[in-house]
């Protein structure tokens, strides 16, 4: 089986699997009065010069084979029907074979308007990084970083050392907004300090809690020795705490978003925007594209609902809201001497 479509596969495959999730540990504080608007509630969101009409987009899924291509042909339908923007997989498989780019500029072709970012690894260079954007017409770049993927991988790297020179290199010579993101472990704040000196202005945080690319590549493993590693990093809460000490650098975030109450709690801590790949491709395989775009579009009702409870007109308000930690991200608060308490008497 294409690799590519293995990843698909177990991501399915372990989807189901009940796991924790620290967004369960975030609670808000209920007012009993409000006044705002309804009408006067705006969902949109803005980071980078990129404009969306809403706080959520399709995050980094596949690509690379005929399969694939299908699931990015109806990922492009859902996105162009709910105005979502949507970042393709890692391009790096057409890089290699240029017989399967078809796989990602489907993308574009069925969805010729709408904002999408490319992927690659941040072992690509700043010449990949414009193949990769010139075949898309992408409106932006993600760079992921995945050392345990790779780690775990059979086939996969072992040398990281180039990762800062090539972000560092890529961001100066990006004509696009560039995004750093993770693959679901996560980041702390000695990281974000890192790629800040490296110029990079945007980081999806994409911590644990979703899909568990060491957990898929352990599975593929002839041994499947590494099981341990399945719920290796950070939590995307915990990450998004991790990150609560800088205010300039700019946050997204991804990794166990199961509905719209997490993206709102996302949102609460901080980011920007919420990326979302496992939940909308398992509707999308399970249900069809139209009960992918009803879903999202419920998504949409019920956040503007959210704003309304806690009293909030835009999605910058939403980092006022009052939170109370509990469980493991409040735990992990205290081991990092990170401030949770100020979380609390948010006005």
């Amino acid at each position: 089986m294409n690799r590519k479509d293995e990843h698909v596969s177990l991501a399915r495959a372990f989807h189901h699997k009940i796991k924790e999730n620290d967004f369960d540990a975030v609670r808000l504080i209920h007012s009993s009065l409000v006044t705002t608007r309804p009408e006067a509630i705006d969902l949109s969101t803005e980071f980078l010069g990129l404009k969306l009409s809403v706080p959520f987009y399709i995050n980094a899924m596949t690509g690379g084979s005929e399969k694939t291509k299908q699931i990015n042909h109806d990922l492009a339908i859902i996105a162009r029907e709910t105005n979502l923007m949507m970042a393709t997989g890692s391009v790096s498989a057409a890089l290699k074979d240029p017989t399967v780019a078809d796989s990602y500029t489907i993308i574009r072709q069925v969805n010729p308007n709408g904002l999408i970012l490319g992927n690659m690894g941040a072992g690509r260079t700043s010449a990949d990084a414009k193949k990769i954007v010139d075949l898309l017409q992408a409106d932006g770049l993600q760079i992921h970083l995945n050392v345990p993927q790779e780690l775990v991988m059979p086939e996969g790297d072992r040398d990281f050392h180039t990762w800062s020179e090539n972000i560092q290199e890529t961001i100066q010579q990006s004509t696009v907004p560039v995004i750093v993101k993770e693959v679901g472990f996560g980041m702390d704040y000695k990281t974000i300090q890192r790629l800040k000196t490296l110029g990079v202005a945007a980081i999806d945080v994409s911590g644990r809690g979703g899909t568990s690319f060491s957990q898929i590549e352990n599975a593929r493993r002839p041994k499947k020795e590494l099981d341990y590693l399945a719920d290796w990093g950070q939590s995307t809460v915990i990450s998004l705490l991790e990150a609560q000490n800088d205010p300039e650098m700019i946050l997204l975030a991804s990794g166990g978003i199961r509905n719209a109450f997490d993206i709102f709690k996302a949102l609460c801590l901080g980011a920007k925007a919420v990326g979302i790949s496992a939940t909308i491709l398992d509707r999308l395989l399970s249900h069809g594209i139209e009960a992918a775009i009803e879903m999202i579009e419920d998504w949409k009702v019920q956040l503007h609902r959210l704003y309304l409870m806690t009293d909030k007109t835009t999605t910058a308000d939403l980092i006022r809201n009052p939170l109370i930690l509990s469980g493991a991200p409040k735990e992990w608060c205290q081991a990092r001497g990170i401030d949770y308490k100020k979380l609390a008497v948010r006005k």
